[in-house]
């Protein structure tokens, strides 16, 4: 509520864990000029820097709303024990927040999206993945 106040957006996410607050965020796409500010990108990105790891395991992430696609794969990323939402995709939607047409472009094939993409493929394309398989002290994610 206090974002909305403040001319953000009407989301809101806590990380919690062992029972304390490690960190918090509010949609900040407007105030930032940053499509990727969502609450639970901005809470998962400050935790991630309170625990000093790429992943909150072991934390849970509450959120005002259930996670658009974007902040799902940030979360499965993320990898919190659980996740818990209040509001729901069809609440969001309600408002003006309506993310079902990204899980529809999920289906169409590339070049045929609302935002054609296009494979610019060569004989190196594969080169930084090999080299990634083949270093013995990579972290793995």
């Amino acid at each position: 509520m206090a974002n909305v106040d403040q001319g953000g957006g009407p989301f809101g996410a806590v990380v919690v864990k062992d029972g304390v607050v490690i960190a918090t965020g509010v949609n900040q796409v407007t105030r930032t000029n940053d499509p990727t500010a969502h609450a639970e990108v901005v809470a998962i990105r400050e935790a991630c820097r309170a625990l000093g790891a790429f992943q909150i395991s072991g934390c849970e992430l509450y959120s005002s709303c259930e996670p658009c696609p974007m902040c799902l794969g940030a979360i499965f990323w993320a990898r919190p024990a659980r996740v818990y939402f209040a509001a729901t995709h069809d609440d969001a939607a309600a408002a003006g927040f309506d993310d079902r047409f990204i899980y529809n472009q999920i289906q169409v094939p590339h070049a045929e999206r609302s935002i054609p993409m296009i494979q610019l493929a060569d004989e190196e394309s594969g080169r930084p993945f090999e080299r990634w398989v083949s270093r013995p002290d990579k972290t793995e994610y």
